[in-house]
């Protein structure tokens, strides 16, 4: 499942982003969702989280 619908992200859940100087490279990170930071409903590159140990990212995959 993509990350572009903020209703399918919820705290707690296991995501892979990708952070902001990994954009080119595409490089995904894993980690679980400790607070949602995009306000919108939706975001076409994906909704901006912060995982548990403080990385931001633009969520590209949810994992469970």
């Amino acid at each position: 499942m993509t990350g572009t619908k903020r209703e399918n992200i919820k705290q707690g859940i296991k995501v892979k982003v990708v952070q902001k100087q990994d954009q080119r490279s595409g490089k995904l990170t894993e980690g679980v969702v400790q607070k949602i930071l995009t306000n919108s409903h939706t975001h076409p590159h994906g909704i901006k989280v912060m995982l548990e140990g403080g990385i931001v990212g633009r969520v590209k995959e949810i994992l469970n």
